[in-house]
Formats: structure tokens, C-alpha cells, sequence
């Protein structure tokens, strides 16, 4: 990803503090014009920390590796935006929120008493839309060949060895995924090389 780096930079957050004192927030990044503010970077980080997402496993990622994340996503939101494809189901909102919630209780990171009411449910919501967005962008174009799903299942199966062996549908879902995730990567880079990135001075937690 090409990294323009900018000067640090303080922008007004809504509202006012006691006493007439003006909230400041410090910016992170802008991506497009889109600002994200270091509270967004550190509010990624802890979700990914505390393995909101159901499905997922722990990350702790540094600040600057969560503001990446962060910047990833949000061009594929603005992409999804100018498109208008991909959509959340509400139901499945509903599932995916209740675990989230409840792995963030369980989340033994005192990062989570930072996270206000409402942010876990938004946060999933955008997991989704970014989810389904790929699906219809990438994967739904995504294919392996017979030839190929053949020949790794013929490799994994004639190797020395315990354990259970894949079946061939198991290996051509696999060989599939592997091939959307690189996909999905390659939009990635492809999106933050045309794309106004701005970068402001982070300090590694």
C-alpha cells in the first residue's frame, strides 16, 4: 500500500467539554477525503483484540497494523457505496451482534470499557456489508478447474501419513477459498494504489 505520510493534524469533535473547553481528537488517516481518527484506530484494535467478530480468532495488532486495516475496509465501504452493492441481512445482524456482545463481555482486555453502547453492533454491521460486498465483487467470479482440484486431491491423499484424508469436495472448497482471500488482496492493493491516502504520525502500542 503506498503511504503518503502527512502532518499531524487536530480536528474538532462534535460537541463541546465542561467548561468550555473544545473536544479535540487527533486524525489517523484520510482516506479519499474520509477521515479516521485515532479513537476509530483504537476502537479497530480492540474488536480484532478481543476477537469481536464471530468466526475469528484473537489479533493484537499494533496501531499502525489496525489503522491498515481500518483503511482497507473503509475503501471497500466506499466502493460498496458508489456501487450499491452488497446489503446485511437483519437477521443475521441480530446473531452475529448477540455473539459479538458476548464475546466482548468475555474479553479479558481492558480495552473494552471503551467501547460505547451501540459501537459493537455498528462495527459488525460494517463486518457484514464488507463481507457481502466481496462476495458479490470477488468470489461470486471465483473458480478453480477439475484438472487442478484433482491433482491436490491426488497429492494430499497419496502422502505418507495419519489422519483423516480430505474428501475432493473438501479440497475444491478449500482451493476456492484460498483463491477469493487472494482475490479480495488483490482488489485491495489494486484500490489503495488509485486512492488519496494521507497518513498522520502514529506511535506503535
Amino acid at each position: 500500500m503506498p503511504i503518503l505520510l502527512g502532518l499531524l493534524f487536530l480536528s474538532t469533535a462534535a460537541g463541546e467539554a465542561a467548561e468550555g473547553y473544545r473536544v479535540y481528537e487527533s486524525t489517523a488517516a484520510t482516506v479519499n477525503g474520509e477521515v479516521l481518527f485515532v479513537s476509530d484506530v483504537e476502537r479497530e484494535a480492540c474488536f480484532l483484540r478481543c476477537a469481536a467478530m464471530p468466526g475469528t480468532e484473537v489479533e493484537n495488532l499494533s496501531l499502525r497494523d489496525a489503522r491498515d486495516r481500518l483503511i482497507l475496509d473503509t475503501l471497500a465501504l466506499q466502493e460498496q457505496r458508489k456501487l450499491l452493492l452488497g446489503a446485511v441481512d437483519n437477521a443475521a445482524l441480530e446473531g452475529y451482534v448477540r455473539e459479538a456482545e458476548s464475546r466482548m463481555a468475555a474479553c479479558a482486555s481492558p480495552c473494552k470499557g471503551k467501547i460505547a453502547p451501540g459501537e459493537t453492533r455498528e462495527w459488525i454491521r460494517r463486518k457484514l456489508l464488507i463481507r457481502d460486498f466481496f462476495n458479490r465483487r470477488v468470489a461470486v467470479f471465483v473458480e478453480v478447474k477439475d484438472d487442478d482440484v484433482q491433482r491436490e486431491f491426488e497429492r494430499r491423499t497419496s502422502s505418507p501419513g495419519s489422519g483423516a484424508k480430505p474428501t475432493l469436495e473438501e479440497v475444491r472448497d478449500e482451493m476456492i477459498d484460498a483463491r477469493i482471500t487472494q482475490e479480495i488482496r488483490n482488489w485491495q492493493t489494486r484500490a489503495a494504489s488509485k486512492s488519496r491516502l494521507i497518513l498522520s504520525p502514529l506511535e506503535d502500542r
